[in-house]
């Protein structure tokens, strides 16, 4: 099963694509879709539908996983980030790419073994468990992988 995991955001979103066999996940795809800030905040949100349709497009995933919205102090962030995750959600579903949902908690626990992880024992399990050199970069790009694996797991074994 191939696994699209999707970290979203306006600014970088991050992109992780994983093939899972059995328990095992494989590398096979990380990168971020980066919008320039100068851009108008509606350019921004149709590069990163377009440049996810690509990605669909090419690596023809299975399923999908993608991060929910945490809380933020900032409202105004937080909005267009949950806007920019709506393009996301949208687009899959435009592609008919099934997906679950995950907050950061449930991937902080199905990487790193327990909720409360910090970003960098998430970062340096990721690259543990996809027998990687180094951890991927940027950490947008390696907080989708690890989205992917948990997802991956989920929808292999819902309800679990």
């Amino acid at each position: 099963m191939r696994i699209l995991g999707i970290d979203p955001g306006f600014g970088r979103t991050g992109i992780g694509i994983v093939d899972m066999t059995g328990g095992n996940s494989v590398h096979v795809f990380h990168d971020v879709i980066e919008t320039p800030k100068e851009h108008d905040f509606g350019v921004r949100l149709l590069a990163v539908r377009d440049e996810l349709r690509e990605v669909i497009a090419k690596f023809k995933p299975d399923t999908a996983a993608v991060e929910q919205l945490f809380f933020s102090n900032n409202a105004k962030t937080a909005m267009k980030v949950g806007m920019a995750r709506g393009v996301v959600l949208l687009t899959l579903q435009e592609m008919s790419v099934p997906f679950v949902e995950l907050t950061p908690n449930q991937v902080k626990q199905g990487i790193a073994g327990w909720g409360g992880a910090d970003k960098k024992q998430v970062q340096e399990m990721v690259a543990r468990l996809l027998k990687l050199k180094e951890i991927p970069k940027p950490d947008d790009a390696a907080d989708a992988l690890a989205i992917a694996m948990v997802g991956g797991l989920i929808a292999r074994f819902p309800g679990k």
